[in-house]
């Protein structure tokens, strides 16, 4: 009985060592709420270019789009805490757990690693504007049309926050799938602003259809050095979108810290290094879990801040 005991309680203490070793056994799905093309749907593919080499298996996307991240979220918690599933996880989903929309709560995730640091940027057609002067002159008396993905998250947020510091007139809302159909409306003229990423509209900012007006961040991107900032304006409105990735909390920690290995590596390879520049951003978008832990920790509570002084929640 001594011997059996003994045994037992060596397998438990090596059950973490033993499953990390053997993981993973299938293929690993990488969740999304966002649609192809979408900027968060870019990040998640080009993470899985080297991190599929990296933890020997393959790896899918699996787009569960719906409820600003609501649907993708909910997905995820019936998946089981195994590590073969990764859920993606942006400022946008914060907001939706400030709002409630989901039964998920930082509560049940841990942190892996962050992907990208990504600055919002108000952008236009290309020649209505000379300058990003004249585009907040244009606002002082008479609203203008914003285009956002969905509604309550980063992106009205930031148009609400940029207008509302900037005493500009309260602007008209008009939310959109995805990244990649805000900037072919933009460009349609069905708005008058989008609230992108560079990601999300490179193709037409490299055509001329689109010009960024306005970087909502302390300082001046690199892939965009003309473009002036908030800050340089005179309005204090800072916010980024941030990509990350998450497992469930009772992920087992071997597992965990091979997966976050795993990215760390593979967003560290020059493949995805030259994607960041190619978007405007550089390797310090790349964080382990403990700073990509606080900046969740952190962005949660900026959002639900900022939701209750917009009125979003009570």
């Amino acid at each position: 009985m001594k011997k059996l005991l003994a045994l037992a309680s060596a397998a438990a203490l090596l059950g973490g060592e033993v499953l990390a070793e053997e993981y993973p056994t299938k293929t690993i799905e990488v969740i999304t709420h966002a649609g192809n093309g979408g900027g968060t749907d870019v990040t998640t593919r080009m993470m899985m270019i080297r991190a599929r080499r990296e933890l020997g298996a393959d790896m899918v996307v699996v787009n569960k789009r719906g409820g600003g991240g609501a649907t993708a979220m909910d997905y995820y918690l019936t998946q089981e805490a195994d590590g073969h599933s990764i859920l993606t996880f942006t400022i946008g989903h914060s907001a939706t757990v400030a709002l409630g929309k989901t039964d998920l709560t930082l509560d049940d995730v841990r942190p892996i690693a962050r992907g990208t640091d990504d600055p919002q940027i108000l952008m236009t057609r290309c020649g209505v504007y000379d300058n990003a002067e004249a585009f907040v002159a244009a606002q002082k008396d008479d609203p203008l049309t914003y285009g956002t993905t969905h509604l309550g998250n980063i992106d009205d947020v930031s148009a609400f926050m940029f207008t509302r510091r900037g005493e500009l007139a309260t602007p008209k809302i008009i939310p959109f799938d995805g990244g990649g159909e805000l900037a072919t409306q933009l460009v349609a003229g069905a708005v008058d602003v989008a609230v992108l990423n560079l990601s999300e509209a490179g193709s037409q900012i490299s055509a001329g259809d689109i010009c960024p007006m306005v970087v909502l961040a302390p300082e001046r991107m690199s892939g965009l050095p003309d473009v002036s900032t908030a800050q340089e304006l005179g309005i204090d409105a800072n916010f980024s979108t941030v990509r990350g990735f998450v497992v469930h909390a009772d992920t087992p920690d071997d597992v965990a810290a091979k997966i976050e290995a795993s990215l760390m590596n593979a967003m560290s390879h020059s493949i995805y290094q030259g994607f960041l520049t190619s978007v405007g951003l550089d390797a310090n978008s790349v964080a382990g879990s403990d700073v990509w832990g606080n900046q969740l920790t952190s962005m949660q509570a900026d959002m639900d801040a900022a939701l209750r002084e917009l009125g979003f929640i009570e």
